[in-house]
This record gives C-alpha cells, sequence and structure tokens, in this order.
C-alpha cells in the first residue's frame, strides 16, 4: 500500500513541476494592454460592429475640437458666440432707458457697444455694468436681459451741488466735493459757485451754515475760500463781505443789525469786513469815495466863508 502511494505521489510531483516550469516560460501582457489586444483581434475578425459614416463623423468632430481650441488660443470665442447667436435670432435690437436725466441715449449705446449686431446671448452683464458706470453722471447701473432681444438699463445719477471755479475751469461737483463733470451749458447756472482751493471740499458744510441766513444766501453770487481757511462773500450787487475763519454766526448777527438799522448793503460800498469780532471796516467804492472826498471839500470852503463872512 504503501508502495503504490509512493508512486502515485511521484507522478503528481511531476506533473505539478513540469506546470510551473511552463507558467514560467509564458509571457502574460499588463492589464491595460490585454484590453487594446482583445479589441484589435476583435475589431480585425469582425466582431466589433462599426456604423457607417463614423469615419466622417469622427473626422468632423476632430476639426471642430480643434477649431474650438484655435479659437480659445487666438482669442475669438467670444466674437464666434456672437456672431452664431445673433444670426440665430438673439440680436439686440431694442434698449429700453430709465432714470436718465443728464446721460444721453447715445452715449449709453456707444459704452455698451451696440451696433445691432450683438448678442442678447453672449452680452457680459457685469462688464456691461461696469462700463456704465464710467459715464460721467452715472453713480450707479442696472443692466437686465429680456429674451429674445431687448436689454434693460436702469441708472442711478449723481446729484449736482455746485459749481466750482478752480484757475479758468469750471466743474459741476456733487455735495461732498467729489468732481462730476465739466461745466458746458448754463443749465445749471442756478447752482451756487465756490472758487478757490479747497472750496469744492469745504462748500457743502458752510452752505448749511449760512442756512440759518436764508435773505443773506439768496444774495450770494459766489462764495471764494481764501487760503484755505476762510470765506468771502461776493454778493449779486457787487458788495464783497469778508467773514472771520471762526465764529461766523457772530460776524453775521452783526451784519444782519447793521443792515436792519442802516441799510448798509445797500450803499455805495465795495466790502464790509467782518474779520475782527470788536469792530467791522467799511470800505466805499471808488465813486463813493471821489463823492465823498468832493462833499468834504465842499463843506470845508462852506465853513471857511462862514466864518470869514462872521
Amino acid at each position: 500500500m504503501s508502495a503504490l502511494s509512493g508512486k502515485i505521489s511521484g507522478r503528481s510531483g511531476h506533473r505539478a513541476e513540469a506546470s510551473y516550469a511552463g507558467a514560467d516560460e509564458r509571457r502574460v501582457l499588463p492589464r491595460p494592454l490585454r484590453r487594446v489586444v482583445r479589441f484589435t483581434v476583435a475589431l480585425a475578425t469582425g466582431r466589433i460592429y462599426i456604423p457607417r459614416h463614423i469615419g466622417t463623423v469622427s473626422t468632423f468632430a476632430f476639426l471642430g475640437v480643434v477649431g474650438l481650441y484655435g479659437m480659445s488660443v487666438g482669442g475669438h470665442t467670444e466674437v464666434v458666440a456672437q456672431s452664431v447667436t445673433a444670426s440665430a435670432g438673439f440680436a439686440i435690437e431694442d434698449v429700453r432707458v430709465s432714470g436718465n436725466e443728464q446721460t444721453s441715449e447715445i452715449d449709453i449705446l456707444q459704452m455698451l457697444g451696440l451696433d445691432g449686431t450683438t448678442s442678447l446671448v453672449a452680452l457680459d452683464i457685469e462688464a456691461a455694468r461696469k462700463k456704465l458706470a464710467e459715464l460721467p453722471w452715472v453713480e450707479y447701473a442696472e443692466v437686465r436681459k429680456v429674451y429674445p432681444k431687448t436689454i434693460e438699463v436702469m441708472l442711478k445719477e449723481r446729484q449736482a451741488f455746485g459749481i466750482w471755479q478752480h484757475g479758468d475751469e469750471l466743474s459741476l461737483i456733487e455735495r461732498n466735493g467729489k468732481i462730476i463733470a465739466p461745466l458746458r451749458d448754463s443749465k445749471f447756472a442756478t447752482l451756487p459757485l465756490f472758487v478757490g482751493r479747497d472750496a469744492e471740499t469745504a462748500a457743502a458744510s458752510f452752505e448749511q451754515e449760512l442756512a440759518g441766513w436764508p435773505e443773506l444766501k439768496n444774495r450770494v453770487r459766489a462764495y471764494v475760500r481764501v487760503a484755505g481757511r476762510r470765506w468771502d462773500l461776493h454778493l449779486g450787487n457787487g458788495v464783497v463781505l469778508k467773514l472771520p475763519e471762526r465764529n461766523v454766526d457772530q460776524a453775521l448777527a452783526v451784519l444782519s443789525r447793521l443792515e436792519a438799522e442802516q441799510g448798509i448793503l445797500e450803499r455805495d460800498i465795495a466790502a464790509i469786513d467782518l474779520r475782527l469780532g470788536d469792530r467791522t471796516t467799511v470800505q466805499l467804492t471808488a465813486g463813493a469815495m471821489d463823492r465823498r472826498k468832493e462833499a468834504l471839500e465842499a463843506r470845508s470852503k462852506a465853513l471857511k466863508k462862514a466864518g470869514v463872512d462872521s
């Protein structure tokens, strides 16, 4: 029994060694290459069905991908998208603008670059809004698409507070002193005029300080900033009021009293100096000075004549 077992085990051991040796001699391809080889064999033997015109479709797809890549590299993607979508019926034909009093619709169209072929689909809303915000009068802009061919533009414009003269230039300014645009016409002639360095930034606070003196404020033609510290008020009749750096209300109270008692602002004077709290200086005009001189000379002659006669 033991001898039989020995024979059997010897034969099986020999076969196992032979199979291991065969496995070692056989080459095994990596897994990805096995799939490629199996697909190639199946394709060659006709076991895989290839639809008709697959080559044509693949060629056009390849050319399309290459074209898109070329447009992307060359920066022409937006132009092509504009042209295609506009031809498809999405060209902007109507622009509705609201909130514009000083900004013309022509300026809006030019800033947006609308030429009749601009596509609504390809229009960049955020870029359009930023462009409109560059217009002088525009404080804030909103742009909305209304398919298929309309855009709505809603503006919030800046408010002109006064006119600032700096050198030979006249500019419209906001209440905070920021320049809006150069003054081009006379429709803003009723706004107050502020003259001098730093006048635009100090204008609003001083104008508010004069709110308690409405009668005087209505007579002011120009506010002139002197040395960045104080103001001279130029009235419509040519009189100049020289105000102090501080205690402006106190100086205006003195002026109001003089006007009530003597009508000083209606007299033939050139300037009233209110800079000193303990006294007020009045400067006569050149004509008034001549007339006063003539009156004094005539009075002196009359006194002399009266003395001689007596």
